[in-house]
């Protein structure tokens, strides 16, 4: 009866349809030009692309230009730049802004989770499986240090020091774990300096790094939805994604045999990463579905199809779609970070500025501790061990967009995990190569040693 009555008495329903196709290509052209313009510059200063879109990101997004906003940063859609186009351009009426504007930033969200999705299960084909398992026990002892003296540390400190609650607390202190394999590999490379014994050290510790970081996001992800910290639970979701993760290691062989088969076999086209990811979104699904997050499953698939032989032809496949949907994450985890909120010139702002800086020194200390693992390696570049650990580039804005899509991060807190991100990312490569520079080299030992034993 209450249907009939709405029917009858309601005005027809305007079709949002073509005005949210419009609003999701138009934030699309804006994610687009933005990670480009933002990863050119970035590149060409010798800095990581990411770094780059995720400053854009924050310029298009709620801290400047707001051409890329969400409800989550507390705009209606009457601020949207975008929305105004709609209006102007194709009629939208003002009564159905708040509308087609939550729907447009539903999907443009959605293609954000995926583009992290993504974005995992390209880390886990580049993480080299064999060499996490034969990094030796320095490598896997830097990275635990890595991962527990940070998480401890940052944890310990937003609860005690600033009376935060814990499942924030938690969140940030997660956030302070991982290491970018991608931007430490970068420098070493361009030292010449990643064959060599600290090189090995910091990748095999960064790909450890990255397995721990990713298990530990799952976790407090998982403590996020149920807004609890019950050690029961705790122990539970370490025990589930330990298993999770090691079952599906176990089954690799299997795995990778079925695969190779099946892509060996089909003859249309993407015969090669099409089975890929039907493989990559059913672990992405079992992730979800046992209460872990969806990341962890595809970056589990990854691993798996990395012990492929099909990995090199895989791995050139999945770039281009990375390439499409990874940036849309970057550039939307900027947009949603609101900077204005540690202004040091507002009173209120202040703590959540102290807060920053305080994640910015556990980050930095926390990992440059590291070096001490490296156990067993008389004249070893502990230092430089160290200083390889700290940046947190990609991985690190992974927790900190699961963070605020989950609504567990405060905006000063998200906002300080983000700086914490930018920060350690700029200074790695120019401390890395001081490192390097200031502290012995064994090469030059080594060769040093051989020349006085000649004459």
């Amino acid at each position: 009866m209450n249907f009939l009555i709405a029917s009858v008495s309601s005005e027809p329903s305007i079709d949002h349809a073509p005005f949210i196709l419009s609003g999701v290509l138009l934030s699309l052209v804006v994610i687009y030009l933005a990670s480009k313009i933002g990863g050119e510059i970035s590149n060409r200063l010798g800095l990581p692309p990411v770094l780059g879109e995720l400053l854009a990101g924050v310029i298009v997004g709620v801290s400047a230009l707001k051409l890329l906003t969400f409800p989550e940063s507390g705009s209606d859609g009457s601020d949207s730049v975008i929305m105004w186009l709609l209006q102007t351009t194709l009629g939208l009426p003002a009564s159905e802004v708040s509308a087609v504007f939550t729907q447009v930033s539903d999907v443009v969200l959605l293609l954000s989770e995926l583009g992290v999705i993504i974005l995992l299960f390209e880390i886990g084909l580049e993480s080299d499986l064999k060499q996490l398992l034969g990094v030796g026990a320095q490598a896997v002892v830097v990275a635990v240090i890595g991962v527990v003296l940070p998480f401890a540390a940052g944890t310990a400190g937003l609860i005690f020091l600033f009376g935060m609650a814990p499942i924030p607390a938690i969140f940030a202190g997660a956030a302070l774990t991982a290491t970018s394999i991608g931007i430490t590999s970068r420098v070493l490379s361009e030292l010449g300096k990643l064959t060599s014994k600290e090189g090995q050290i910091i990748l095999g510790a960064a790909v450890t790094d990255d397995v721990l970081g990713i298990i530990v996001l799952a976790i407090v992800a998982s403590l996020a939805k149920t807004g609890t910290v019950d050690l029961g639970n705790v122990i539970i979701l370490i025990i589930s994604a330990a298993s999770f993760l090691v079952g599906a290691l176990l089954l690799g062989q299997l795995v990778n045999k079925l695969y190779v088969s099946v892509a060996t076999n089909l003859k249309t086209r993407g015969e090669i990463i099409t089975p890929a990811f039907i493989f990559a979104f059913a672990m992405a699904y079992l992730g979800n579905a046992i209460h872990l997050e969806a990341i962890l499953g595809s970056f589990t698939a990854g691993l798996i199809l990395d012990e492929s032989d099909e990995r090199n032809e895989l791995q050139k496949q999945v770039v281009p779609v990375a390439d499409l949907l990874v940036p849309i994450f970057f550039v939307t985890v900027g947009a949603k970070t609101n900077i204005g909120v540690l202004n040091p010139l507002i009173p209120v702002n202040r703590e959540g500025l102290i807060i920053a800086a305080f994640l910015i020194v556990v980050a930095i200390v926390g990992k440059v501790a590291t070096g001490l693992g490296a156990f067993g390696q008389p004249g070893i570049n502990r230092w430089a061990i160290g200083v390889g650990m700290i940046p947190r580039g990609e991985v690190g804005l992974v927790f900190a967009g699961i963070g605020s899509s989950s609504g567990v991060l405060s905006e000063s807190l998200n906002a300080a995990i983000v700086i914490m991100v930018i920060i350690t990312t700029f200074i790695a490569p120019p401390l890395l190569r001081v490192a390097f520079g200031i502290s012995p080299d064994l090469e030059s030992k080594e060769l040093k040693t051989e020349v006085t034993k000649e004459s």
